[in-house]
């Protein structure tokens, strides 16, 4: 007698993809103001406040700023991909991210790639998502590098 439990799972369109692109853009672009207005305020503090009318100057720390912002919008997916599976966006359509493996949330390391490759996903055209056509898992290229897998949730289990 087979006692192993048989999963089964639907997987997102692209249009519902990308409409949790846009809920959770609306994020970072929040995420970003506070990250900037912070930045800004430590320049501020160790270069003191630019003339009326002039530009905040950035020098090196523009550099350390820029590497900082992109760590900080890194943090915010591997966080929620790791510990729900789901950023706000991806939960409001019902999407969900899993180990390929098991089908449990997915570890950091496999976040920090999944994090680095998206965005060559979006290359091309998004090349990297029309990819989900082409394989019977229909895996974009950041979920097939990172080994993970999208899930189409039902209503039930939002």
């Amino acid at each position: 007698m087979n006692t192993e439990k048989t999963i089964e799972y639907s997987t997102p369109s692209l249009m519902r993809r990308f409409a949790a692109m846009v809920y959770d853009s609306l994020l970072i672009i929040a995420i970003s103001i506070l990250y900037g207005a912070i930045m800004a305020g430590i320049n501020v503090a160790i270069k003191g406040a630019p003339v009326t009318g002039e530009r905040i100057t950035w020098g090196m720390f523009g550099v350390v700023v820029f590497i900082g912002w992109i760590f900080t919008i890194g943090l915010f997916f591997c966080y929620f991909w790791h510990k729900s599976g789901q950023t706000l966006g991806m939960k409001t359509w019902r999407m969900k991210i899993v180990n390929n493996d098991n089908l449990n949330h997915p570890s950091y390391s496999q976040c920090v790639v999944r994090f680095l490759c998206a965005p060559f996903s979006l290359c091309l055209l998004g090349a990297g998502y029309w990819l989900m056509y082409t394989n019977a898992e229909r895996q974009t290229l950041h979920d097939k590098i990172s080994k993970t897998r999208t899930l189409l949730l039902s209503k039930e289990n939002k």
